[in-house]
């Protein structure tokens, strides 16, 4: 695993050494994607060539930014297209019904542009917000301004730490990972509810048969 997260940390430091401005938007589009490349490697790290002189800070909290959009978009627009269909051909397999997904579609339209702003500041859950928000066909362009909005504080936040740490941004790494052990355990959590909620839902619904 420590094997893994080097190599991948080695990959984002070729990256943004190499093509600066469009690979943090390249890498940070591809976190946003689903894909698991963390946020608090590509900004922190960018923020250190921040102190070093070799980028501006504005143009890289923008460009992270930029690329969560792009990313965030791809991944709207699979679960727009894709994602009702298959949900609803294999939902009983990851314990969701209908109702599931017509209750999903109404929480993200009274409380979409909330969650979403939110989910922006959050690790692991601001990776993967952007597919159901498709599913439930959130309004584009205030799932677009939401993102962005949350986006710049993101890459803000992460940019500036990793301008204030300097040459020692890796050592930001483990600090953030606890705190993705938390969120991690807090999902896991909702996800046991979710299936003891499924199950006893069975149990209620034989036992009134």
């Amino acid at each position: 695993m420590e094997a893994i997260l080097e190599w991948g940390v080695s990959v984002v430091i070729s990256v943004i050494s190499t093509t600066k401005y469009l690979g943090i938007a390249f890498l940070m589009a591809l976190e946003s994607a689903n894909i698991p490349i963390p946020s608090e490697i590509i900004m922190p790290f960018a923020g250190y060539l921040v102190s070093q002189g070799e980028l501006r800070f504005w143009l890289v909290v923008f460009w992270g930014a930029v690329g969560n959009l792009i990313g965030s978009l791809v991944s709207y627009y699979l679960g727009f297209f894709g994602g009702r269909p298959f949900l609803s051909r294999f939902g009983k397999f990851f314990f969701m019904k209908n109702s599931d997904l017509d209750f999903a579609d109404g929480f993200f339209k009274k409380h979409g542009s909330f969650a979403i702003f939110l989910a922006r500041l959050l690790p692991i859950v601001r990776t993967f917000i952007s597919f159901p928000a498709g599913v439930s066909r959130m309004n584009i362009w205030k799932f677009s301004l939401y993102t962005m909005a949350g986006s710049l504080i993101w890459s803000f936040f992460l940019t500036f730490i990793g301008v204030k740490a300097g040459e020692n941004w890796k050592l930001l790494e483990p600090l953030f990972k606890k705190f993705d052990w938390l969120i991690a355990f807090i999902l896991l959590l909702c996800l046991v509810w979710w299936i003891l909620r499924h199950i006893l839902n069975n149990q209620e619904k034989e036992k009134n048969e």
